[in-house]
């Protein structure tokens, strides 16, 4: 989103950025935003509570007060800024349009209210969002929900994607044995509701994910804006990387790669968000240790789900030939030339980056769009490999060493065509810049 803004403000136009009042601090402790944003005199930040209680609480229980929350909070906060925009108008243009997140539809309710389009941001792949909007085709086709435990099984209501989806590459969202299940019915209807949006942007390619943007926009009989990956187009237009961290960066982790060698280290993370056992640690660490490739491991304080034991022997070999960090520059990381591989949970951002960086995938996906954006890194785009549902020390050995020893030639050279082709889309004639001018154009026209 932050990106999404910054490229908007270099276009001209006024940006008025609403978060919450929790995720602002930490974009001010942690990052250079409050600074670079200054500069833009038609920027500004507001922000609202998200009226979400921070006490402990069951997964579904904090479903159901999140969604609470966006009635009873979020909505009429939102709703009092917009007649506050127009109440100050001689202060700050009145807004003329909204750019929201996918998933909170609500602001198709108020910006209909108002009068003023709405545009629908998703920050899932492309074949991610059309799987979600293919539900009902599930449904009717009776491949949903679950029958039985086969997660191999053939997906064929998915347009587009019948000679490759499985059910285990459907998001995890979708995994439901019953239609009450909370997550589908909230997928369900969310992306429903998305359809009433007046367009969509998408953090995604034409080349890389066709024919999924045509898909979405078929159905929705709306426009769809791929202008993506975000980070390589705001690095096109001003030649440097912006900072949208939440945590603290560990930068010492550069000066560590540059002591490796060329494409040798295997770089681990999981994200900002998906956690893993005290024994799938384990499963890892020897895996990762016992390929015998060198490593740079991300692994937050909060991302381990019971003690840490780690026996002495890891230790020992991690002090020889590793390097683990709570947190890095992930985009400065993959763009060094001591990475060879990447071992990822598979969130569309990491992708993306990797993907522009030209570094193969090995891929453990937990939740949301991660199953199947891994399914497009080994099946569809042929640059790494997909490990999901698995978590062996033996076969994450074997899949480590096949990714950056017995196929790495392999996999570098779909991995660099992919990336020139993907780069080619960002700057000035590709596919991924004209869309954004498109775009700014025809927010242009809606304030006149």
């Amino acid at each position: 989103m932050l990106k999404l803004a910054e490229l908007l403000c270099l276009a001209g136009l006024h940006i008025t950025f609403l978060n919450t009042e929790q995720h602002q601090q930490r974009l001010v402790k942690f990052t250079d935003a409050s600074s670079r944003f200054s500069k833009f005199p038609s920027f500004r930040f507001e922000t609202i509570g998200d009226g979400i209680s921070n006490d402990k609480c069951r997964e579904d229980d904090k479903l159901k007060s999140t969604f609470m929350a966006i009635d009873t909070v979020i909505k009429p906060a939102l709703r009092e800024l917009l007649i506050l925009s127009r109440q100050r108008a001689e202060e700050w243009p009145p807004v003329t349009c909204i750019i929201a997140d996918g998933l909170m539809s609500f602001s198709i309710d108020v910006a209909k209210e108002f009068g003023i389009p709405n545009i629908s941001f998703r920050t899932v792949s492309a074949a991610c969002f059309w799987a979600y909007l293919c539900i009902p085709k599930l449904i009717e086709g009776d491949e949903l929900p679950f029958k039985d435990d086969d997660l191999d099984k053939q997906i064929t209501c998915v347009l587009g994607m019948e000679g490759f989806l499985r059910r285990r590459d459907l998001p995890s969202f979708l995994r439901a044995k019953e239609l009450t299940d909370p997550w589908l019915q909230i997928v369900d209807s969310q992306s429903s509701k998305s359809m009433q949006a007046s367009a969509f942007i998408l953090n995604s390619i034409e080349e890389l994910e066709n024919p999924m943007p045509s898909h979405i926009g078929t159905l929705a009989c709306a426009k769809v804006y791929t202008i993506g990956p975000l980070s390589a187009l705001l690095s096109s237009k001003k030649n440097s990387t912006s900072s949208t961290s939440l945590r603290a960066v560990d930068r010492s982790c550069l000066t560590w790669l540059d002591s490796q060698q060329l494409k040798s280290v295997l770089y681990v993370s999981f994200g900002s968000i998906a956690v893993v056992t005290a024994k799938q640690l384990l499963e890892f660490w020897y895996g990762i240790v016992n390929s015998g490739k060198p490593f740079l491991w991300v692994i937050r304080p909060d991302s381990i789900i019971g003690e840490r034991q780690i026996p002495e022997e890891l230790m020992l070999a991690t002090k020889e030939r590793g390097c683990l960090v709570d947190w890095s520059p992930q985009e400065e990381v993959l763009a060094h030339s001591s990475i060879g591989g990447f071992l990822t949970h598979s969130g569309w951002n990491s992708t993306l980056e990797a993907i522009t960086a030209g570094v193969p995938m090995l891929c453990w996906p937990c939740f949301a769009d991660q199953q199947i954006n891994s399914r497009y890194v080994d099946a569809v785009w042929k640059i790494g490999l997909d490990m999901k549902d698995m978590c062996d020390r033996s076969i994450i050995e074997r899949m480590v060493r096949d990714l950056m020893q017995d196929r790495k030639d392999e996999f570098k050279k779909s991995s660099e065509k992919i990336s020139n082709m993907v780069r080619s889309c960002v700057e000035e004639g590709g596919s991924s810049f004209q869309n954004f001018e498109r775009l700014v154009e025809d927010i242009s026209s809606m304030s006149l």
